[in-house]
């Protein structure tokens, strides 16, 4: 009678750390990189708000217990799970734009409703929603048939975009953002054809411009900020440009070795910097340890990401694969933007440095989804077949 061997590393669900493989999971690429991440924007935000810089420390206490708790659940039970916190996130996206939700709950900040106020910390849901969301097309796509097609291939989208139109009616246009670029890239990673995915990104390319008119009046603001910048016309420097202007000051300033931690804070405070604990907190950086502490948080951005990257070649399963790979995307995704709009390449939007800015909601849901990424490598399914594994 013929039998068929199980794939490298099967163990019938059982966690490969028994067998002594605990300590060679390429999932420690990412645990050390996003714990180097979190030190280092610790560090940032003790040299201007110490008390912030302490609560930091306990978000992280709280990220890691999450991220142990993420290692532990088979992939049976995420996969089982995965509409359930779809559901839940987008039920949470629902709560806060409800008329007449009293303030004590949801406390609206620069005119948006974003954050539910839980008494310690206020959660803000579109952050457990990217993650959702990736659960949930991993779940989807793991089924090779499911994207053959015109219909199936924007199925993805659909899911998504519940969420998307809710974060944009808070508003938050840069969240928005960073429901695409997972989407791509596991649509990539599933199998998609390139005709489809070529036809669909030059679409966007030749849409994206006409949407313009209908952008907010402050985000269309940012946006001739911007190209008033690239033209070197400062009219806006003192205006909607201000933040922008008064981080590229900072990098400036930091050099290429930094300042010390004295001279930093004076810099910092004397130059009014917006944000500088949360959205702005790679200026911070600059301005502390220089060029180079801006490379080696790029570098330790980028070692998270090839982990992830990683962990996905690895596997040859591909529901674990595919959330490594949305995971990823979302993190690469943060560190550009939320970079570039520091360095003014581009517009300033509210998007925080992935485990390094201030906040509970993105460090617990960065450290969580480490976590996930790090139990892929622990177990293997029972049954490849049922995740639509190949045996």
């Amino acid at each position: 009678m013929s039998t068929v061997s199980p794939p490298l590393g099967y163990t019938g669900g059982r966690t490969l750390g028994s067998g002594g493989f605990f300590w060679f999971n390429t999932g420690w690429i990412v645990v050390i990189a996003a714990a180097m991440l979190t030190f280092l924007g610790s560090a940032a935000i003790d040299i201007t708000e110490p008390s912030l810089a302490k609560k930091q420390i306990f978000f992280a206490a709280l990220g890691v217990l999450a991220a142990t708790a993420a290692c532990l659940p088979s992939h049976k039970l995420l996969s089982n799970c995965a509409w359930t916190l779809y559901t839940l996130s987008f039920i949470l996206l629902i709560v806060v734009l409800v008329p007449g939700t009293p303030e004590w709950l949801v406390r609206p900040k620069h005119g948006a409703r974003r954050w539910i106020n839980l008494g310690m910390f206020e959660f803000q849901p579109s952050e457990i929603a990217k993650l959702a969301l990736v659960l949930v097309l991993a779940n989807w796509l793991r089924r090779p048939l499911a994207i053959s097609k015109w219909r199936g291939f924007f199925a993805p989208f659909a899911i998504a975009a519940p969420m998307i139109v809710c974060i944009l009616i808070e508003p938050d246009l840069g969240t928005a953002m960073l429901f695409i670029p997972p989407v791509l890239a596991m649509l990539l990673v599933a199998g998609a054809r390139k005709r489809h995915l070529t036809t669909l990104i030059l679409g966007v390319m030749l849409i994206a411009p006409i949407t313009y008119p209908i952008l907010r009046p402050h985000q269309r603001e940012r946006v001739d900020a911007l190209f008033a910048q690239f033209r070197g016309d400062d009219r806006y420097a003192r205006d909607i440009g201000f933040q922008a202007d008064r981080a590229m000051t900072l990098i400036g300033a930091g050099g290429l070795w930094g300042n010390d931690r004295a001279h930093t804070a004076a810099l910092v405070k004397n130059n009014h910097l917006p944000e500088q604990h949360n959205d702005m907190i790679f200026a911070v950086i600059c301005c502390r340890w220089g060029f180079l502490g801006g490379l080696v948080t790029w570098g330790l951005g980028l070692m998270y990401v090839g982990g992830a990257a990683i962990c996905a070649i690895s596997t040859r399963d591909p529901f674990s694969r595919l959330i490594a790979t949305g995971i990823a995307a979302i993190v690469f995704t943060q560190i550009a933007i939320n970079t570039g709009m520091t360095l003014g390449v581009f517009p300033v939007t509210g998007i925080t440095l992935p485990f390094v800015s201030y906040g509970g909601s993105s460090l617990v849901s960065g450290w969580l989804a480490t976590g996930i990424i790090f139990g892929l490598g622990l177990r293997k399914p029972r049954n490849f077949e049922s995740l639509g594994g190949v045996r």
